[in-house]
């Protein structure tokens, strides 16, 4: 009789993640192939290829067409990286959210931004400046670029009370991103924004994302002293 167990490729990409962390299956090793690992666990064979593919994105698996599957020699660990609303990023921390606009027009952007999202040197995005507080301290200053083109409904939306962040997140998909961390000396301008002294070593995230190939939104995020970026292994 067919487990139950095995008829989704989550539950069979558990089952070789179990194997290969307890050693049944050794960093080298080739592992059986998809027709009889689906024999063996009663599933589809395309229920075992997505299982493994999964595990192949992942690094776990070396996968060669005409060679089969082994188990990752050296596997590399990879983190999870979700674009993260700050609302409930900060509310996950136990403090409370707040949240100003400070500026909303349409504007020229300088021309690194039209590059690097590929509209025209004079077409007008939408600009969006606003301040982001945890327990009433600022937490992320938020410069964003949006391009209307693509989210048309952006130009009616009120940011007032939802962000830019939050609002998109909901409102405007995306198939693809980029994504740069670094850290910077806080300017006059961003010191006094931030509430911190002059350079003080500030943390950046800069994002552009894609909806196919029309740039979507282009944002600088630059955190108060002290932030430390969360994630998943």
């Amino acid at each position: 009789m067919n487990s139950p167990s095995f008829r989704n490729w989550q539950s069979v990409q558990d089952e070789v993640l179990r194997r290969i962390h307890a050693r049944e299956w050794k960093p080298g090793d080739l592992i059986p192939n998809e027709a009889d690992l689906a024999q063996e666990f009663g599933c589809a064979r395309t229920t075992v290829n997505r299982a493994l593919r999964a595990l192949a994105e992942n690094g776990l698996l070396d996968r060669r067409r005409k060679a089969g599957t082994r188990v990752a020699a050296q596997p590399v660990a990879k983190a999870t990286l979700d674009i993260a609303v700050i609302r409930r990023e900060v509310e996950e921390r136990g403090q409370k959210y707040g949240y100003q606009l400070i500026s909303h027009a349409q504007a020229v952007p300088p021309l690194a931004i039209s590059a690097a999202m590929q509209t025209g040197a004079r077409d007008p995005l939408l600009h969006i400046c606003a301040l982001h507080f945890a327990d009433d301290a600022p937490y992320a200053l938020e410069d964003r670029w949006i391009n209307m083109h693509v989210v048309p409904d952006a130009g009616g939306a009120d940011f007032q009370q939802v962000s830019a962040n939050e609002w998109l997140l909901k409102h405007a998909p995306y198939t693809k991103g980029e994504i740069a961390f670094s850290a910077t000396s806080a300017t006059a301008n961003e010191a006094a924004v931030l509430n911190c002294p002059a350079q003080s070593a500030l943390f950046v995230i800069d994002r552009l994302t894609w909806d196919k190939a029309q740039a979507v939104t282009k944002v600088r995020l630059i955190f108060a002293p002290g932030h430390q970026l969360r994630t998943l292994l």
